[in-house]
Order: structure tokens, then C-alpha cells, then sequence
């Protein structure tokens, strides 16, 4: 597969950057309503990366993340995966305006904790597929997202092997969220979009690339 590199220029990753930022602010609204807090979010860089690369963004294959995965619906289907670190899935649950236990050193698997944060990824991925579609005029919409805290090997792993499928390469959307009036309390992530074989040519013709041989 190595034409998805050679044809994902630099001018379509920086439209997927572009997409990405629409999508986080539509993706700020909603958090704010949520915490009730002005919450500002920002896209960094979007690449791509191959499935071992994605491994070592998520800290390695036995490091215990927080992570959502969904499947994509519709014209162009396939994976998504948002990766949140257990320090940085603590600073989310502490910046929600009720008062929840949750220890990245001894996560508590309360129901509460797991909802905010399956909430926080049910909004992400719905705003950032919501983006991409209204951009290519996809029909692209997701699963309803499930949420494990475990080593992140197994949540990727797992997640592939639900749908029978090993992609060799990833679209990463990294994801900063940040308390506009406590910086300490900043979130990042990252969101790996891993569209089925077939869908990486119907996005590419979406950008207007015609020949993927």
C-alpha cells in the first residue's frame, strides 16, 4: 500500500488538518455546554503512519490507555480509534463540573468516569466525521463508540480483529483540548482514522486524486 503515502501529499494532509480544525471547533461547542467552561481545541498535525508507528504513538503496545473505538458507516467505512493517556484521561474527568473519583495510577472503572469519557469521544469522532463528510459529501457516520481502559495493544488489536481486518497505514488526527482559563488542565490525544482498503481510494477520488496504481 505504498501509493496511500506517495499520493497523500502534503496538500491532503493539510486539508485533513483543515477538516480536522472544523471539526474540533464544532467539537469545543459541544465540550463547553459539557463542562460549562470555554473550552478551546486545536489539531497540531495530521500524518500518516503505519500500524507499528501507531503502536508507539499510543505509548507502546503494553501501555494502559483510555480508548474508544468505532466503526465508520456509510460510503466510506472503516475504524476509528481515539487513544487517551490515563493522566490525561484524569485531567478530562476532573475538568467535568461534578465531582467524579477517577486515579490514573489506580483507575476506577465507575460508571460515571466511563460515560464522560465515552462522551468525550462520541463528541470528537462525531464532530470530526461530521467535517470530513460535509467536505468530500461522504455519507460517513459512526457506531456507537465503546470504551476499554487497557494496555493499548489489546484495545487495537481487538478493535481490528471485531471486523476481520489488518490496515497496514493510519490517518492520525492528533487532538489538543485546553481549558482556556487553566492551561495545566490541557488534554491531548490522538485520533487514529483507519479507513478498509477500498475506502482509502474513495477518499483519495474525494480530493480529486484519480489514479492510486
Amino acid at each position: 500500500m505504498n501509493f496511500i503515502r506517495k499520493n497523500m501529499s502534503s496538500l491532503y494532509l493539510d486539508i485533513l488538518k483543515e477538516i480536522g480544525n472544523i471539526g474540533a471547533g464544532h467539537a469545543a461547542t459541544a465540550l463547553s455546554t459539557l463542562l460549562n467552561k470555554k473550552i478551546d481545541m486545536t489539531v497540531p498535525d495530521v500524518r500518516i503512519v503505519s500500524f507499528n508507528e501507531m503502536m508507539e504513538l499510543a505509548g507502546g503496545a503494553e501501555n494502559v490507555v483510555a480508548g474508544v473505538f468505532l466503526r465508520i458507516e456509510g460510503d466510506a467505512p472503516g475504524s476509528m480509534f481515539f487513544v487517551l493517556p490515563l493522566k490525561q484521561a484524569e485531567n478530562f474527568i476532573r475538568a467535568l463540573p461534578v465531582s467524579i473519583e477517577f486515579n490514573a495510577e489506580e483507575p476506577l472503572y465507575n460508571e460515571l468516569a466511563i460515560s464522560a469519557l465515552q462522551e468525550l469521544g462520541n463528541i470528537l469522532s462525531g464532530s470530526y466525521l461530521s467535517s470530513l463528510s460535509d467536505f468530500t459529501n461522504l455519507s460517513l457516520f459512526p457506531s456507537v463508540p465503546m470504551l476499554n481502559i487497557d494496555m493499548a495493544g489489546a484495545i487495537i488489536g481487538t478493535g481490528l480483529l471485531e471486523v476481520s481486518q489488518v490496515s497496514d497505514y493510519a490517518i492520525v488526527i492528533d487532538t489538543a483540548l485546553n481549558d482556556e482559563g487553566n492551561s495545566g488542565d490541557s488534554v491531548k490525544g490522538h485520533f487514529f482514522l483507519l479507513p478498509d482498503p477500498e475506502s482509502f481510494q474513495i477518499i483519495f477520488k474525494a480530493f480529486g486524486v484519480q489514479d492510486h496504481e
